[in-house]
């Protein structure tokens, strides 16, 4: 795919440097996940349990990236790995997969915009949600509307924030912990009381499953360093690059900042604050903590919300490119921006956002709980599909070394990221919370390829049709 622009159509330009690749997939994984549920997690698996969590879902990131990593330095497309499972699993398969991510996407961005406008309510409390919510949607649209540089610097800022926030609280955390500061009210140093006061699983192997489910929900959004590849200055240099500093950054803020909470918040205290964080930065003394907290995760939601629609959008572009979708939506203006395809995707955002004011116990939560099941189907298709691109590229006489970037010890790691990537999807039968995103996801998928085998297919076999008979013709016309 040719993503330079020429003078007589508008593509996709290359624009975005290595800082903002590793910005976007963080501002895509650290949001409310980490700052209101690691408590949660805490709660339920234990303080050595929520690390155990965390390390295991770091794990499978670690080997997910890996796979996306060979497979977008080898094919670096705005549709990722949407356009990977096209290609080598299944175009029935990719039309399912794409549809389910951007929908996923879709209602993300509802979600985090109805929660920024929520936390608004703090500091003005007599103002409506609903007001907050059309500022930040109409400021995300423009922000995405300028150009993919103008999303990658304000993505860069925003992830900046929230870096910063988890350093000074693993930083001011640890020295309370260690007795280095004091705590409010006289308290003694923790240490690592909370730790042995519990026992490795304290409440067993299937509260560690469960919280799995979160956790590893929790590191979804490092895939967009594959759709933002057809974007990306030199992705053969860039990408490698920012994948490792994603994994090995992620891991390291999201275990040091569990490991310092779980020190400083008993294990039955953890579950039922609203942000674990605002406790710990109240009890070493900083002023204004939970305002300060209140402000950092309203960046966050707003930078999830940021990555959201962005991925959403290149989605629906590259579907639109491979004849999935309306050939209106892969038109791209002077800015490099499929403007169809970002109002489309903000459009559907604001009809999902009204269903979180009036059906908030149907649809919402429906649409929500199909949401969480896309990015986890699209882990399963990262891994899926890089081993089926190895096998074929090998299998047409291509030669290992010639990849810029290779996953090691092929086959096993891809298989054991597509197993565990796999259990993670079938656990989502054994929390009862989780388990309606299968009861509607199952649905929507079969309903997609029904979609695709009687209506998509048999248009892009006649579209290929006519190519080959006008080529025909044109060849026929040369002749004579």
């Amino acid at each position: 795919m040719n993503l330079q622009e020429n003078n007589t159509t508008h593509e996709l330009k290359r624009t975005m440097k290595s800082r903002h690749l590793f910005m976007i997939s963080l501002g895509g994984v650290i949001g409310s996940g980490l700052f209101l549920g690691s408590g949660y997690t805490i709660s339920q698996a234990g303080p050595m349990g929520a690390i155990l969590s965390y390390v295991i879902g770091g794990f499978i990131m670690f080997l997910t990236m890996l796979c996306l990593g060979e497979l977008s330095v080898a094919m670096p497309v705005s549709g990722s790995f949407q356009t990977y499972t096209t290609k080598f699993i299944g175009p029935g398969t990719g039309f399912a997969l794409g549809w389910l991510y951007w929908l996923g996407w879709s209602v993300t961005v509802a979600l985090e915009l109805l929660s920024a406008g929520q936390l608004m309510q703090r500091w003005f409390p007599d103002s409506p949600v609903w007001i907050w919510c059309a500022i930040f949607a109409i400021v995300l649209f423009s922000l995405n509307a300028l150009s993919a540089r103008a999303f990658g610097e304000t993505e860069f800022w925003f992830s900046s924030i929230k870096i910063f926030a988890i350093l000074a609280f693993i930083v001011l955390g640890g020295a309370a912990m260690f007795g280095l500061i004091s705590l409010k009210g006289g308290q003694s140093a923790p240490f690592l009381s909370n730790f042995t006061a519990h026992g490795l699983l304290p409440h067993g192997i299937t509260a560690l499953l469960i919280t799995m489910i979160t956790v590893n929900f929790s590191f979804q959004g490092t895939e967009l360093i594959g759709i933002a590849a057809g974007e990306s200055e030199e992705p053969e240099k860039t990408i490698p690059r920012s994948i490792k500093q994603t994994v090995w950054r992620t891991l390291f803020f999201f275990v040091l900042a569990i490991f310092v909470l779980a020190s400083l918040i008993p294990m039955k205290q953890a579950g039922v604050v609203e942000s674990p964080f605002v406790v710990v930065f109240d009890s070493i003394g900083i002023p204004y903590a939970a305002d300060i907290m209140n402000f950092v995760i309203l960046t966050a939601l707003l930078s999830v919300a940021n990555s959201g629609l962005y991925a959403a959008t290149r989605m629906l572009y590259a579907m639109s490119k491979e004849k999935m979708a309306s050939e209106g939506l892969a038109k791209v203006n002077k800015q490099g921006v499929p403007f169809n395809a970002l109002v489309l995707t903000i459009g559907i955002a604001l009809l999902s956002l009204l269903s979180g004011f009036f059906a908030e116990e149907t649809v919402f939560v429906w649409l929500l709980s199909v949401a969480g099941l896309g990015a986890q189907v699209g882990w399963i298709s990262i891994t899926a599909s890089q081993i089926a691109f190895r096998r074929k590229f090998i299998r047409e006489g291509g030669k290992v070394e010639d990849l810029k970037f290779r996953t090691p010890l092929f086959p096993i790691l891809p298989i054991i990221g597509l197993t565990l990537n796999c259990l993670v999807l079938a656990s989502l039968a054994f929390d009862s919370e989780q388990r309606l995103a299968l009861y509607l996801g199952v649905p929507f998928v079969v309903s997609c390829y029904l979609i695709y085998h009687f209506k998509i297919k048999k248009n892009r076999e006649m579209e290929r049709g006519a190519v080959q008979e006008l080529n025909l013709n044109e060849n026929k016309k040369m002749i004579i």
